[in-house]
């Protein structure tokens, strides 16, 4: 490789075992790099990216690698690490700016003791901001604050030639499916968008694309192919007076859906918002017991009696603690009516009370991942396979009964837990061996074929990335992915941007 010029400020390393750990991400995938920066400023993103292009070098963008889906493994080239780029903005009632390696935990802890709220909610806290905007992240309160797309207000972009794009949310819109954007140097982008039309559900699976759409959004959820995110303007609102969480356990799994189904109408017009509705089903309770039993790290979760089946964690926000109490006391007669009670719920109304019952809800993934990492001491090639799929509200009961059959059938120990409010549930088979690997790897290809033709998204949240490229073409067919390849042409010519991110690199 030859040696950055002298004129540059950016340092550009030669990959050595000092940078392993920047060779892979949560997907526990791992790759190859050439080189690897990083960069403080935008202007420093620039100068590494013009450095890789006249060279040829592919682009690989790393947050604070967090995903599960090897978007930010490199296959080669050079790796350009935000993780430097945190500065987080002076925090007002218009929102907030942030560099892309801000992490979502440091954003809470600077907003929320000014009385101010950013919605997105996924598990790992640990997120970057502009991962969550390159995946379009949500989490659980995505069912009533919805995803990373309706809190971005600002984006500035660098594209693979140095060029930049800034825009504005409702400045810039396509005409039907033709748009244009012009760079900060004035040269124009215009094309088509994709003429796909997307599945009525949570998604973050391709490109957005929707006829007189704000342009912002093809580029939100768009996982580093168009440009690399330098900035993010943020909207922020007032933070909740009140804020009340609910474990509620129930009898059986079909009481558990009788309630989601029931609670997603009950609270439509209520003062009381309802914004999360959580799942555990028989086997992450199983799981979760024995881990508080076996392990000092899992200490904080409440005891779990015998009899509790099927869990539902539901999260309410209000102006007042009046509001949220008669919304709880009219979900806990519906809960008695399908076989729980309040004895049989935890109830949680100060944040102190909620730190314990949070921690419940995000035990389960963190216990999967110990019991993998176990199982990898004597197989280390073995990985979980973790379903990210959502469907129509009225085939959420067919999705679930899907995913119990199969499992059942094929003897596959397996938890599923997740987002149940907007049908979107994470079906983690836990393989003991590769054949037990291979057998769930092809039953989750038939479930999201099946999930397709319900009209589902086979990404809820988590992204295509790398993982997931067989499942978009799935969903959208060849024809579909080369308008994809062929947008993303428009913006990345040559193809260095996360090149095999969402789909097949070409030549």
């Amino acid at each position: 490789m030859r040696k950055c010029s002298i004129t540059m400020t950016v340092q550009i390393s030669p990959f050595n075992t000092d940078f392993q750990e920047f060779l892979s991400d949560e997907s526990k995938r791992t790759g190859t790099a050439d080189a690897i920066t990083f960069p403080t400023t935008e202007a420093e993103v620039i100068e590494a990216v013009r450095y890789a292009n006249e060279r040829g070098l592919k682009l690989i963008t790393q947050g604070a690698r967090t995903g599960i889906v090897a978007g930010a493994v490199p296959e080669g080239g050079l790796i350009i690490n935000l993780r430097s780029m945190n500065a987080i903005g002076e925090p007002t009632a218009d929102g907030v700016v942030v560099q892309p390696g801000a992490l979502l935990c440091d954003l809470r802890d600077i907003i929320e003791p000014v009385g101010l709220f950013f919605g997105p909610d996924p598990t790992e806290t640990s997120a970057s901001i502009g991962g969550m905007a390159a995946c379009n992240a949500s989490g659980a309160m995505s069912f009533y604050y919805g995803a990373m797309r309706s809190w971005v207000q600002s984006l500035r972009m660098v594209l693979s030639d140095g060029d930049v794009i800034s825009i504005k949310r409702a400045e810039n819109f396509s005409k039907g499916r033709s748009f244009s954007l012009t760079t900060e140097s004035g040269r124009t982008i215009s094309g088509q968008l994709p003429d796909y039309t997307m599945p009525d559900v949570k998604s973050a699976a391709g490109y957005y694309a929707a006829d007189d759409m704000d342009l912002i959004d093809l580029l939100i959820g768009s996982e580093g192919t168009l440009g690399i995110i330098t900035e993010t303007g943020l909207r922020l609102t007032p933070r909740p007076a009140a804020i009340n969480g609910l474990t509620i356990f129930l009898p059986s799994e079909q009481a558990a859906i009788e309630l989601v189904n029931a609670a997603r109408s009950m609270f439509a017009e209520s003062e009381a918002a309802l914004v999360a509705i959580e799942f555990f089903n028989h086997d992450a309770l199983d799981l979760l017991r024995n881990a508080k039993a076996t392990n000092p790290a899992f200490e904080a979760i409440p005891a779990l009696k015998d009899q509790y089946h099927t869990a539902i964690y539901v999260e309410f926000h209000a102006p007042d603690a009046d509001a949220i109490e008669e919304a709880a006391m009219e979900l806990i007669e519906t809960v008695m009516e399908l076989g729980g009670s309040d004895e049989d719920t935890w109830f949680a109304t100060t944040d102190r009370e909620l730190e314990p019952i949070k921690a419940f809800r995000h035990a389960t993934p963190e216990a999967v991942n110990l019991l993998i990492g176990e199982r990898k001491r004597d197989v280390p090639e073995l990985t979980k396979l973790g379903t990210d799929m959502s469907v129509p509200d009225d085939c959420l009961a067919d999705a679930l009964a899907m995913y119990n059959a199969g499992l059942s059938e094929r003897g596959l120990e397996s938890v599923i837990f997740g987002h149940i409010g907007n049908n979107h549930v994470h079906v983690n088979i836990l393989p003991h061996d590769m054949d037990q690997y291979s057998i769930g790897r092809e039953l989750y290809l038939g479930w999201a074929d099946k999930v397709v033709k319900m009209g589902g998204s086979v990404s809820a949240e988590h992204g295509i990335g790398r993982l997931k490229v067989p499942f978009l073409e799935m969903m959208y067919g060849n024809g579909t992915i080369a308008q994809m390849r062929a947008l993303k042409k428009l913006f990345d010519p040559n193809g260095l941007l996360n090149p095999g991110v969402m789909f097949q690199a070409q030549g």
